[in-house]
C-alpha cells in the first residue's frame, strides 16, 4: 500500500527522469549566404526534446508547479485543447506520472498528430469548423472540467507557468550558449502560438541584456496579432491559432514578423535537403522571420530563434510536396552552407546572474 510519503517520491522520481531528457538542447549557428554576403542565424534545436518539440518545456513546467501546489492529484485527468505539438507533450507525460489524457483538438491538424497522441494512450476529441474550431476546443475542454472534479487544465493560452518555463529554462540556455561563444543576442524572433517562448526568452534574455530586441512570427497570410482577430487561411501548424493569446504582450516586443506559408515550407524543405536538418513548417518560418530581422539590424547581428519541432509530424502535409515558388519569396535567395551545434551548457550555469 503506498503512503503519502512514498506516493510523493514516486512522482519527484518520474519528474526527475523527465527533466533529464527535456531541456539542454543544442544551439545551432546555420551558416548561410544571401545576396552574395556569409551570414550566420543561431536557432535553438528543440526538436531533440522528448517529444520532438518545444512545447515538452511547457508541459514538463506546468505539471511540476501544478503538482507543487496541489492543483493536481494522482488519478485526476489531464484535458487540455490544442492545434498539436501541445497535445503530444501532455499525452506523453501524462501518462509517464500516471495520468489519463484528454485532447480536444481541431480536426483539420495533421493525421501524424492525431496518430502521435493516439499512440501515447491519449483519448481524442476532433473539433469541426462548425463546432467552433479552435476556440470551440478550449470551450469543450473548460466544459468537460466543469463538469467534473478530477480534472486538470494545464490553460496553456493563459497560464503564467508557459512563459516562466522558458524564462527558467530556454532563455537561460540560449544566453549561455552564445556567452561560451563570446556572443550576446541583438534579437531573439519566435512565432506565436501561445506566445509562451517569445514571452519567456525574450524576458531573460532581456533581463541580461536590455537592449536585445524581441520580435513576434506570424504568418502573412493570417495576420491575426497585427489585427487582433482571427483573418485568413495558412499552413503553418502550431502558430496564429484564431486569437491573440492572454499570456502575449504584444506591448512588450518589437514589430511583428510575418512570413509566407509556402516561403516558410521551402525554407524547412531546404533545412533538411541540404543541411539534413529535419524540422518543421514553423522552423522554415523562424529562420526566414530571423533573416528578415538580420536584414534590418545588420548582416553582423547575432539573431537567435528556435526549430520548435521536426517534420515527422508534416508526413501527409504540403511540406513533403512541391511548392510553387512566388517572385516574393525569400527562401529562394539563401544558400545554406554548414551548420555547427554549439556546446551545451550544465543546468547549474543557466542559473547563474551576473
Amino acid at each position: 500500500m503506498f503512503t503519502t510519503t512514498t506516493l510523493a517520491s514516486t512522482v519527484n522520481a518520474r519528474f526527475a527522469g523527465l527533466e533529464s531528457i527535456i531541456g539542454n538542447t543544442p544551439l545551432l549557428a546555420i551558416d548561410y549566404e544571401i545576396r552574395g554576403r556569409k551570414r550566420t542565424i543561431y536557432a535553438k534545436s528543440e526538436q531533440m526534446n522528448f517529444t520532438g518539440s518545444i512545447k515538452d518545456r511547457m508541459a514538463l513546467h506546468i505539471l511540476r508547479q501544478a503538482y507543487a501546489e496541489g492543483r493536481i492529484r494522482p488519478g485526476d485527468t489531464i484535458v487540455e485543447a490544442t492545434s498539436g505539438n501541445t497535445g503530444i507533450s501532455f499525452a506523453a507525460l501524462g501518462r509517464a506520472l500516471g495520468h489519463a489524457v484528454t485532447i480536444f483538438m481541431p480536426n483539420w491538424m495533421s493525421r501524424e498528430r492525431m496518430d502521435l497522441i493516439h499512440s501515447l494512450g491519449a483519448n481524442i476529441v476532433p473539433v469541426t469548423k462548425a463546432q467552433g474550431g479552435f476556440l470551440g476546443s478550449i470551450r469543450m475542454a473548460e466544459d468537460l472540467a466543469a463538469q467534473r472534479d478530477d480534472v486538470f487544465l494545464p490553460r496553456q493560452f493563459s497560464n503564467t507557468a508557459n512563459v516562466d518555463a522558458h524564462e527558467q529554462t530556454t532563455g537561460p540556455e540560449l544566453y549561455w550558449q552564445l556567452r561560451y561563444e563570446g556572443l550576446t543576442a541583438d534579437a531573439f524572433v519566435a512565432g506565436v502560438g501561445t506566445g509562451g517562448t517569445v514571452m519567456g526568452v525574450g524576458r531573460f534574455l532581456k533581463k541580461m541584456t536590455p537592449a536585445t530586441r524581441i520580435y513576434p512570427m506570424e504568418p502573412a497570410e493570417s495576420p491575426t496579432l497585427s489585427t487582433g482577430c482571427k483573418v485568413g487561411q495558412h499552413r503553418i501548424q502550431g502558430i496564429s491559432d484564431e486569437f491573440v493569446p492572454a499570456i502575449l504582450q504584444l506591448e512588450q516586443l518589437e514589430q511583428v514578423i510575418g512570413v509566407c506559408d509556402g516561403d516558410s515550407i521551402l525554407m524547412a524543405q531546404k533545412l533538411a535537403g541540404e543541411l539534413g536538418l529535419a524540422v518543421g513548417i514553423s522552423s522554415g518560418a523562424n529562420f526566414l522571420a530571423a533573416v528578415k530581422v538580420q536584414d534590418s539590424l545588420g548582416e553582423d547581428a547575432v539573431v537567435a530563434t528556435v526549430f520548435a519541432d521536426d517534420n515527422k509530424k508534416y508526413l501527409s502535409t504540403d511540406l513533403l510536396r512541391d511548392e510553387p515558388v512566388k517572385p516574393h519569396y525569400l527562401s529562394p535567395e539563401i544558400t545554406l552552407v554548414a551548420f555547427r551545434a554549439l556546446s551545451r551548457v550544465c543546468r547549474a550555469c543557466t542559473a547563474v546572474r551576473e
